[in-house]
């Protein structure tokens, strides 16, 4: 079976479709890496502030006390992300809306372009009222 082809048509278009992909990867695949990194980011930022949410709450409990939240953010820091971001973890007594409270700050370092890239970082406050011991 012979193919019909016109002399000259197409030939202008030769190996145009790996130049298109090369093209089009040169601009999609830097552009989904950067999202990539956004959501690991926000990601992180995320975690850590529920984390040190979660610590501020428990130390705020009447029979609890500071370093029990310490231990809770440090603990979910280090199951949810790696024991690297829990290694910053303050707590200090605070005034919640002219109440007594604590808050647990959580600083750490997310690396933003890949592992040896730059870091961002990241500074994070859980806050909770102090129950009433009665």
């Amino acid at each position: 079976m012979s193919r019909d082809r016109r002399p000259g048509a197409g030939d202008g278009e030769r190996g145009s479709a790996l130049v298109d992909f090369t093209l089009v990867t040169l601009v999609l695949v830097p552009l989904v890496l950067g999202l990539l990194q956004v959501a690991l980011v926000l990601h992180v930022r995320t975690t850590l502030a529920a984390a040190a949410s979660e610590g501020a709450r428990l130390a705020a409990t009447a029979d609890r006390g500071p370093g029990d939240g310490v231990a809770r953010t440090r603990a979910q820091i280090a199951d949810a992300l790696a024991g690297r971001y829990a290694e910053d973890v303050v707590v200090r007594r605070v005034l919640v809306d002219g109440a007594p409270g604590v808050e647990i700050v959580v600083r750490a370092e997310v690396p933003a372009l890949g592992i040896g890239g730059p870091a961002v970082g990241l500074t994070v406050a859980g806050r909770a009222v102090e129950e009433d011991p009665r």
